[in-house]
């Protein structure tokens, strides 16, 4: 626990199960959080309290999706969200944190426009686990790594999974996960989109880390990378000298925690 007078923060843990991986389109079936204290340097101090529901969908749960997430029809027969008591529950949390954001955060803020406004951090995307001893960023790579057994069920058990590798001190650290996730979600990133490119120049922007988008979400068909602030002006070198062979100025995002893994990004 928090010794007394500590600053003490919440963030809130949060995994959903959907019909499918269209946020624009397909259903959230079960969502499951956890809100949890911790202090400025990424100590975890305790759990606020656990939220778990699941929802009918519109339409019968495919057996595809009911061998990957183990949720039948009968089980969320009946079920509907309340959407107060979930925005009730992240109120007063200061960060939400999903082990995949990218695919999450897109769900929740089309359900919920309470978590539009919040800042978020992805445990997958922005910790090098295979940096500091991890077979891999999965969720189940990460517990075998620390030494615990987990068989996923429950959204809420993933949750509490979670908490358990973000409160893990990372031996090439000396401090926790969360310590680490928080240090980089708090760092502004940059977004490079690399737009009408030639074809046969994909491989040396894969080779370079850039990632396609096919335009299919309104932003734009384009390789793109996300850099820190101090390595923008090198981004940009590469694809002046390497890529356009001319002296153009890419299209350039600023992001934050707040703005990071949005479908507004």
């Amino acid at each position: 626990m928090p010794t007394a007078g500590q600053e003490v923060r919440t963030g809130v843990l949060l995994d959903t199960e959907t019909t499918g991986l269209d946020h624009a389109k397909d259903e959230i079936i079960e969502l499951g959080m956890v809100k949890f204290d911790y202090t400025p340097d990424g100590r975890i101090v305790g759990v606020r309290d656990t939220f778990s529901a699941f929802n009918e969908p519109s339409a019968p749960i495919s057996a595809e999706v009911t061998a990957l997430t183990g949720i039948t029809n009968e089980m969320v027969a009946g079920h509907k969200f309340d959407d107060a008591a979930v925005a009730a529950f992240v109120e007063s949390g200061v960060i939400t944190i999903a082990h995949n954001s990218g695919f999450d955060r897109k769900f929740a803020e089309r359900y919920w426009p309470v978590f539009e406004h919040k800042a978020w951090g992805c445990s997958m995307s922005e910790i090098d686990w295979r940096r500091h001893g991890f077979a891999g960023s999965q969720l189940g790579y990460l517990l075998n790594g620390a030494g615990y057994f987990h068989q996923a069920h429950r959204a809420v058990d993933d949750c509490h999974a979670l908490l358990e590798i973000l409160a893990f001190e990372l031996p090439t650290m000396g401090s926790s996960a969360l310590a680490l996730l928080l240090e980089t979600a708090r760092k502004p990133t940059m977004r490079v989109w690399a737009e009408q490119t030639a074809f046969e120049l994909k491989d040396l922007l894969k080779r370079r880390g850039y990632r396609w988008n096919d335009g299919s979400d309104g932003r734009p068909k384009s390789w793109f990378i996300d850099v820190d602030e101090t390595a923008l002006d090198d981004e940009i070198a590469f694809l002046r000298s390497q890529i356009y062979m001319q002296d153009v100025e890419p299209t350039v995002q600023r992001l934050t925690a707040f703005t990071r893994f949005s479908c507004r990004a």
